[in-house]
């Protein structure tokens, strides 16, 4: 069933504001050195990405693509060819993003297991934590920008994987809720700060979702090119974060059998999802 447009901005929003959850999980942390739970909800929002994507919107995409194609050009392979050259596109776009901050102020390069136990207290130079706070969450806002594009277009696409994407998206976005939060929290002492920011860089992933509509809303409702392509970019996105952020911070986070029971979970869970309300394609 496609989406609407007020549902796929509501789904955007709600998935860009899971970082507000991070941060108060983050304030739960300092008492809290169990960390087992991040790890099974990283890897079970991996399995559900590299699923949904592999699975459903990659394959949806290229079927799209190739129809029109078909009728416009009388050649549907090159339709499958778009698609897959724009699921590399994705990929590309989150790798350069990634590329372009620096390691230590990336919020995808998560705090260690051994940090998170240890705290931060005995950083002496806390204008250097509040700095790569303020940093870090910078850097989530321009991952989050793509993450709105990606969110919203799956929603107005399909409202059941939007739905289900929105979920994993936000899954996704509480660790990185703490990676911003955190830093600012120790460094100030004030968990009002460490929300504030960890919320605003949750705000561009609706604005994202806002850009995408303002170039191409009108051919977003119509049967044009742009839509699944857009998808298709979609894929190529969501299996980047699933094998280059999410695994890696969950494998480092907790126990490796419990991140692999994770992507197990979520894949298994996708599946369910879409045999028991199948897709119409």
């Amino acid at each position: 069933m496609k989406g609407t447009v007020e549902m796929a901005f509501l789904l955007t929003i709600l998935a860009g504001l899971s970082t507000g959850i991070g941060s108060l999980i983050a304030m739960l942390l300092k008492d809290n050195r169990n960390t087992n739970y991040l790890t099974f909800a990283m890897s079970f929002a991996a399995g559900v990405m590299l699923f949904v994507s592999f699975v459903e919107i990659l394959p949806h995409a290229s079927h799209e693509l190739e129809e029109i194609y078909k009728a416009t050009t009388g050649n549907e392979h090159t339709g499958a060819i778009v698609a897959t050259i724009c699921f590399f596109v994705g990929m590309g776009v989150v790798a350069l993003i990634d590329k372009l901050i620096p390691k230590g102020e990336n919020p995808h390069e998560f705090m260690s297991k051994e940090d998170m136990a240890t705290g931060v207290e005995s950083a002496v130079n806390k204008k250097k934590l509040m700095r790569v706070g303020v940093l870090a969450a910078v850097a989530l806002a321009l991952h989050n920008f793509p993450e709105g594009i990606a969110t919203f277009t799956a929603a107005l696409n399909d409202q059941q994987m939007g739905v289900t994407i929105a979920i994993a998206i936000a899954l996704h976005n509480i660790p990185e809720g703490i990676a911003v939060s955190m830093p600012i929290y120790y460094a100030t002492g004030s968990r009002s700060k460490a929300f504030f920011y960890s919320f605003l860089s949750g705000i561009v992933e609706p604005l994202g979702a806002f850009v995408a509509y303002g170039l191409f809303g009108s051919y977003m409702t119509e049967s044009s090119i742009i839509m699944p392509a857009m998808l298709a970019g979609v894929a190529g996105v969501m299996v980047f974060i699933s094998l280059d952020q999410l695994l890696p911070a969950a494998e480092e986070y907790g126990e490796h059998h419990l991140s692999t029971y994770g992507v197990v979970s979520g894949m298994a869970v996708m599946a369910a999802s879409l045999l028991l309300m199948p897709h119409e394609h």
